[in-house]
């Protein structure tokens, strides 16, 4: 195995175009066809995980943080950033971060906090503009089924719950093949009318090259005729935070009770409520800018990281905000990372880090 049937795994999970524009999810370091002897997945890179990788002689990383975010002008080891790449390029290890691709998918790391916290109806909290095409292509009858199932296959039609979604309408189609084509059906010089199929199907951005691929493949014309065009419509599936609710409502007590326990937590941030908690928002990591969403989607409570002091008071009753910490937000990605590789190769050598790279530490 290589590092590549890795990234392969995380690609087809949670792929890397969906990362936010400041975000540098991928490759770090490392070749992409490095053979892997042994995996480490942790949430943070830090020096420490490199000697943990080296003392269990792993030589691939998985991070949820990317340990570069901006461009490096020097590499001489002056702060931890260049000291985890010097080490790493040193002994031949490579190093992958899969984040905000990973927050954007509604079984990422979002949807790891609803499955612990037991929450059901969940849906994405604000879903991302810009990620559907709509594909429109013409089919010979005699080959409607086979193309539309191939583009079905690659991935296009999804829409919410449904798969297999599509619009077609029959009609005629004209042609006429010139001296250096070599039609399908047909005669040279002589226009062609031809009954096809005109089917139009939703497609995520990320797949169109593999949908293309597929309608090519598959297609019997030697020039196919389609039509790719950008829609303004939201994914429901992609985005980010997610929203959901508990099996039944219960006091704010009781819920922060329910939180501290299932996320293993030592100390909770919130503000007051006193309003019984059944609509649960949550954002991994820093979510203060979903606060808006979560209070017109009529959240009880907001589960996230990072509010500012001030930030605080834009509850203003209308929720109550449970700052848990960055880290304890992010913890269980590591689980979700490593039954992703597993389920794909169950012999496979994957450790869990067994360092605490939490930078935030709590006096009691």
């Amino acid at each position: 195995m290589i590092v590549n049937d890795i990234i392969s795994i995380f690609e087809n999970y949670a792929p890397s175009a969906l990362q936010e524009s400041y975000d540098n999810s991928g490759l770090i370091t490392g070749n992409k066809d490095l053979s892997i002897e042994n995996i480490l997945i942790t949430l943070d890179c830090a020096e420490e995980v490199v000697d943990e990788a080296i003392a269990n002689n792993c030589n691939l990383i998985i991070a949820h943080h990317p340990i570069v975010f901006s461009g490096l002008k020097k590499i001489n080891g002056k702060n931890y950033v260049e000291r985890v790449i010097i080490k790493a390029i040193k002994n031949d290890i490579a190093i992958y971060a899969v984040h905000t691709n990973l927050d954007n998918v509604s079984d990422g790391v979002n949807g790891k906090i609803a499955e612990i916290l037991q929450l059901k109806n969940t849906k994405v909290l604000l879903p991302k503009n810009g990620v559907l095409k709509k594909l429109t292509t013409f089919i010979p009858q005699t080959h409607f089924e086979t193309v539309q199932n191939a583009l079905f296959n690659a991935g296009a039609g999804h829409i919410g719950n449904y798969s297999e979604c599509g619009f077609s309408l029959a009609g005629t189609g004209t042609f006429k093949a010139n001296n250096d084509a070599k039609p399908f059906i047909g005669e040279i010089n002589k226009r062609h009318l031809e009954n096809e199929v005109r089917l139009e199907v939703l497609m995520p951005f990320y797949l169109q090259n593999n949908i293309i691929n597929a309608l090519l493949k598959v297609h019997p014309y030697e020039e196919v005729a389609h039509d790719i065009v950008a829609i303004e419509n939201t994914f429901s599936g992609i985005g980010s935070g997610l929203i959901g609710e508990l099996e039944n409502e219960i006091e704010p007590n009781e819920f922060l009770k329910l939180l501290k326990e299932k996320m293993e937590l030592n100390v909770i941030k919130y503000t007051p409520y006193n309003k019984k908690i059944k609509k649960i928002a949550i954002c991994g990591g820093s979510g203060q800018f979903l606060l808006k969403n979560a209070i017109n989607e009529g959240a009880d409570a907001f589960v996230s990281a990072d509010f500012k002091y001030h930030e605080f008071f834009d509850a203003d009753k209308s929720l109550m905000i449970a700052d848990i910490g960055h880290y304890e937000s992010e913890k269980f990605t590591k689980a979700l990372m490593f039954d992703l590789i597993m389920k794909k190769n169950p012999t496979f050598a994957v450790l869990l880090s067994k360092i605490n790279t939490n930078p935030v530490n709590y006096y009691y």
